[in-house]
């Protein structure tokens, strides 16, 4: 322990005369206060005029904000892990959201139609991934039946084996849904560029 304070006092010792960046400083303050705007307006939409909350901030600040803001934002478009998808709702709160970013005073219909269409995309990967389940599955049925034979015939009991338990059937699987997923990964990910390029975010 007293090594590690030693440490620490050396650390000390040796930034206690450092200055603060300013600008960085106000830079981190912004970006804290951009994530907590944006975490505010998803829980509540209605009551949060986002856009009015940017525009009270200085000019020369809202880039800032607004990249937090807008990375809060795109970080709940993601591939879904359920059926049941992004919701509808979320989707329009999300279109609300980066609308209020919007440099123009008129959001450009483009933001909204990205939006749709991303959720056309999020529900494509759904049925997509379903499509490729069920194929899989199918195409290795016949090999699983014969193992299932095989199982009986050896302990005397009717066995019945899940496919995900399949060492064989798993990795496949593994490997075809793992392809799918970063072809559709990769093509959300543009459409998050595009839509950040659209309302002039500048990357963090």
């Amino acid at each position: 322990m007293a090594l590690i304070k030693s440490a620490l006092e050396i650390a000390l010792e040796r930034t206690k005369d450092m200055k603060a960046d300013p600008a960085s400083l106000r830079a981190f303050e912004l970006k804290q206060e951009g994530q907590k705007l944006a975490g505010e307006f998803l829980a509540d939409p209605a009551s949060v005029d986002l856009e009015a909350r940017v525009k009270a901030v200085p000019k020369e600040e809202r880039s800032v904000l607004k990249a937090a803001i807008f990375s809060v934002l795109a970080a709940r478009i993601q591939l879904p892990l359920t059926k049941a998808g992004i919701p509808q709702e979320t989707l329009d709160a999300l279109a609300k959201g980066f609308s209020a970013l919007s440099p123009s005073p008129f959001p450009d219909k483009r933001i909204g139609g990205l939006i749709k269409q991303i959720g056309d995309f999020l529900a494509r990967y759904l049925d997509d991934a379903s499509n490729l389940d069920a194929a899989l599955r199918k195409q290795f049925e016949p090999k699983l039946r014969r193992k299932e034979q095989e199982l009986a015939a050896r302990t005397g009991q009717s066995v019945r084996l899940d496919p995900l338990s399949d060492p064989e059937f798993l990795k496949v699987y593994q490997q075809n849904v793992g392809h799918l997923k970063s072809q559709y990964q990769s093509a959300l990910d543009r459409a998050k560029e595009d839509l950040a390029a659209m309302l002039g975010i500048e990357k963090e």
